[in-house]
């Protein structure tokens, strides 16, 4: 059996999109929202996994894992394994194929991009952008000799795919993300989605306008010269639209780092936060001190921060910045 396990965001998405195109194989898919990250665990918890499986697992942190990883290694079971988010230690097995990257401008489509020489390089710049890698897609979409519309083009679409792996639960979302990767499988190119009418970038789109509209209307609850939190009503349109929220306060504001805290029903927050763009560095290490946070240097978050941690946790991004 094949299993194909993909962070639910455009980075995890189109990383797979990436593969299948070059080599299409049959495979259980095992994706969620974009926060859901444990899913190599959940994958051995709920399935038997033998030495004829071929698993492979692309933009979740192999830190948050290791549970899932040292069983599928102990059943004998192939793995390749890519990604850029923290990776602890990296176990030594002739069964593993493991191509970890943490440099905070690439991403796992990126380095699926390079293995594959560049093949589906478009789909590859799409997804820079939608991981909000914006300094990095203009560069590499200029030396593709790319038009600046066109690049405009895949940073949207880009966007829209990273702003539909948000939310609570896959029912905050407007595509379960293995529906999305199989609607944008049928598509070689990111410009043939833009081009087909009938593709989710355009139910995306009007969707990703409705949502800011909304989120835009929110002024700052805490703002200093280091971070602006923001805070946003327990709504499934606030958890969808925090992530991407978020990209556009740090690129807006590159010099300070930026929070989105979005209210749980359980009276915590689930916290995105973004490393100042001047200073790419920090946002993981700062949410990994809190219990249910973790992440990548520019770019990290909290699944449940009480509220009376919320203090603290602004006391953390202002003493590391």
């Amino acid at each position: 059996m094949n299993y194909d396990i993909f962070n639910g965001d455009a980075d995890g998405i189109i990383a797979l999109l990436q593969l299948r195109l070059a080599n299409p194989v049959e495979s259980e898919l095992m994706t969620g929202v974009k926060r859901d990250i444990n899913l190599l665990t959940q994958l051995t918890e709920r399935v038997e996994i033998s030495d004829s499986d071929k698993l492979t697992v692309l933009d979740i942190s192999m830190e948050k894992n290791k549970p899932g990883l040292t069983k599928v290694l102990e059943e004998g079971a192939e793995l390749f394994y890519a990604d850029h988010h923290r990776a602890d230690e990296i176990p030594e097995s002739k069964l593993l194929d493991a191509h970890i990257d943490l440099d905070p401008d690439t991403c796992t489509a990126l380095i699926i991009d390079r293995l594959l020489d560049g093949q589906f390089h478009h789909w590859a710049i799409t997804a820079a952008y939608g991981d909000n890698l914006i300094a990095k897609a203009d560069k590499l979409s200029k030396a593709a000799g790319l038009s600046v519309e066109q690049s405009g083009q895949l940073k949207e679409l880009g966007t829209l795919i990273n702003y539909n792996g948000y939310g609570a639960a896959v029912e905050d979302l407007h595509f379960h993300p293995a529906s999305l990767y199989r609607a944008l499988l049928k598509y070689s190119s990111p410009f043939d989605v833009i081009a087909d009418t009938h593709s989710p970038f355009y139910c995306l789109k009007q969707a990703y306008q409705e949502d800011m509209e909304k989120v835009l209307a929110i002024k700052p609850q805490y703002s200093s010269d280091k971070l602006a939190l923001f805070e946003l009503p327990d709504e499934a349109w606030a958890r969808r639209i925090s992530g991407v929220y978020g990209n556009l306060l740090a690129n807006q504001s590159p010099d300070s780092a930026h929070a989105v805290l979005t209210a749980n029903s359980d009276s915590s927050y689930t916290v995105s936060l973004r490393a100042p763009l001047s200073n790419k560095q920090g946002a993981g290490d700062i949410c990994s001190q809190f219990e249910t946070g973790g992440g990548r240097a520019a770019a990290a978050g909290i699944n449940a921060l009480p509220e009376e941690g919320i203090a603290g946790f602004i006391q953390a991004v202002e003493a590391f910045y």
